[in-house]
C-alpha cells in the first residue's frame, strides 16, 4: 500500500511540474500569462481617457504593417497608456500597436508589451524630467528612460517605443 501511495504522489507532482504552463519546469513565462484584450476593448479605454491613435493605412487590421491595430493587446498594456496620459496630462497618440512589422521578441508588439507614441514636446519633458536615464539600447542605440514601475521608454527619434511589463501604477 506504501508503493502505491508514494507512486501515486510522485504521479500529481511530476504531473504538476511538467504540465504546460504550471509549476517550475514548463516554457510558460509572464509573457504568455498576461491578459489579452480585443481592438474594441482597447479603443473603448483609449476613448475613455482622451487617447487617440492613428496609422499610416488607416485601418486596424493585425496583419497590415501599415495598420494601428490593439489587438491581442495586454490589457496592462493599455492601462499603462492610461496611467501615462493621466500622469503626463499631454496628448497622447498611439502609432503602432499589436500589428506586423515591428522587431520580435518575448516583450514585442506582437505579444501586446509594447505601444508606440507620436512625439510631442510635452511627452518627451515628460519622460526625460521624471524617469531614469538608463543608456542606450543594445543593437539599435535608441535612448532609454525607465519609469519607477519598470516599464520602458526608448527613444526613437520619429517616436516614443515604450516596453509595459506592467500598467505603470494604474
Amino acid at each position: 500500500m506504501k508503493v502505491r501511495s508514494a507512486l501515486s504522489t510522485l504521479a500529481l507532482v511530476f504531473g504538476a511540474l511538467f504540465a504546460p504552463g504550471f509549476g517550475v519546469i514548463s516554457g510558460a513565462t509572464d509573457a504568455n500569462a498576461a491578459t489579452k484584450i480585443s481592438h474594441a476593448t482597447a479603443t473603448s479605454m483609449f476613448r475613455s481617457s482622451g487617447i487617440t491613435w492613428s496609422s499610416s493605412g488607416g485601418c486596424s487590421d493585425r496583419n497590415n504593417p501599415t495598420c494601428t491595430s490593439f489587438e491581442q493587446l495586454n490589457l496592462d498594456t493599455a492601462k499603462g497608456a492610461q496611467t501615462l496620459k493621466s500622469a503626463t496630462g499631454c496628448a497622447l497618440n498611439i502609432t503602432g500597436g499589436t500589428e506586423t512589422g515591428h522587431a520580435g521578441g518575448t516583450y514585442s508588439h506582437w505579444n501586446g508589451y509594447k505601444l508606440d507614441y507620436a512625439r510631442s514636446t510635452c511627452v518627451t519633458n515628460y519622460i526625460k524630467n521624471t524617469f531614469s536615464y538608463i543608456g542606450a539600447r543594445p543593437g539599435d542605440g535608441a535612448p532609454q528612460w525607465k519609469s519607477g514601475s519598470g516599464n520602458v521608454y526608448a527613444d526613437e527619434g520619429s517616436h516614443w517605443d515604450v516596453i509595459y511589463y506592467n500598467c505603470g501604477g494604474c
